[in-house]
């Protein structure tokens, strides 16, 4: 009796400090898994600031490589290019494309391309995700002119080629600054130049369209310019617009639509075009979403 109690009491003894050591190693194991995990968060970040950092520095050195090179083609074809800056504009897509081009995070895929009929005159306008989308749209490689916020003509470099190139300017908040940006920007469609406007008139913070503003729509209807719709999707997420850390690895996709041409808005309101080139771009991007998931 007394044999069987010792040899129960070794078996609850046994089962015990198998608890225990079972608990230790699924402890141990826990603790591990989320060491594992924060050093691979951390790996990550790190690499995408060195990654960042890098690729910043290379946009510094390379503007003032290229710069130089931009300054003497500018001259060079001053008097027979001064109108409508083809070759500098060609020149600043071939420069802006390049960061697209070097970077094997960034997948850009260009749908339609052909609808972009080369020597017609448009008004391009496209959703705004990100600093990226002006980079990704150079790889469209045809002329235009942006039309941009006054703060970008200042800065060093970059402000000096938007100038040259006679991209046209916007002072946001004042009715002067709109009605100068409405009149130059009448001046390059009859020049026979494209315009390329966001008409959110900023970046999205999370992708989704923004209320679109009528400039670009009154002047469709003024100069009795065809408008072409675009769409971009992914640039947000490589790089959001609070921030300057690239994100990684991202597919960033531009899709052309049809073209509307000016016969088929000739009756609307700028109000009406506004909403139907609105109503086209977010059925696109909806669509973009749904297939990539």
């Amino acid at each position: 009796m007394k044999r069987n109690i010792r040899i129960g009491t070794g078996i609850l003894v046994f089962y015990q400090n198998s608890c225990r050591l079972t608990t230790l190693f699924l402890n141990f194991t826990f603790v591990r898994n989320q060491y594992l995990i924060f050093f691979r968060t951390k790996l990550r970040s790190m690499l995408k600031i060195v990654h960042s950092l890098l690729m910043w520095l290379f946009v510094i050195i390379s503007f003032i490589v290229l710069f130089p090179i931009f300054l003497v083609l500018w001259l060079v074809t001053f008097p027979v290019d001064n109108r409508k800056r083809y070759v500098t504009h060609y020149f600043a897509s071939l420069w802006g494309s390049l960061y697209t081009w070097l970077n094997p995070l960034w997948r850009i895929i260009i749908e339609n391309r052909d609808k972009i009929k080369r020597g017609k005159t448009y008004i391009l306008v496209s959703n705004h995700q990100s600093l990226l989308d002006i980079l990704v749209f150079y790889r469209l490689i045809v002329h235009f002119k942006w039309v941009s916020k006054l703060e970008l003509f200042k800065v060093p470099i970059l402000g000096w080629v938007m100038r040259m190139n006679k991209y046209v300017q916007l002072k946001r908040g004042t009715k002067k600054g709109v009605l100068k940006m409405m009149k130059d920007s009448v001046s390059v469609l009859k020049k026979g130049s494209s315009l390329f406007i966001f008409p959110e008139g900023t970046r999205s913070l999370d992708g989704n369209l923004l209320p679109f503003k009528e400039g670009a729509f009154k002047l469709a209807l003024k100069t009795q310019t065809p408008i072409l719709p675009i769409v971009i999707e992914g640039s947000g997420n490589a790089l959001p617009k609070k921030g300057f850390i690239l994100k990684g690895y991202h597919r960033i996709k531009i899709k052309i639509l049809d073209e509307i041409p000016f016969s088929d808005f000739k009756n609307s309101t700028s109000e009406d075009l506004k909403k139907k080139v609105k109503a086209l771009i977010e059925d696109e991007l909806t669509r973009l979403r749904k297939a990539a998931v």
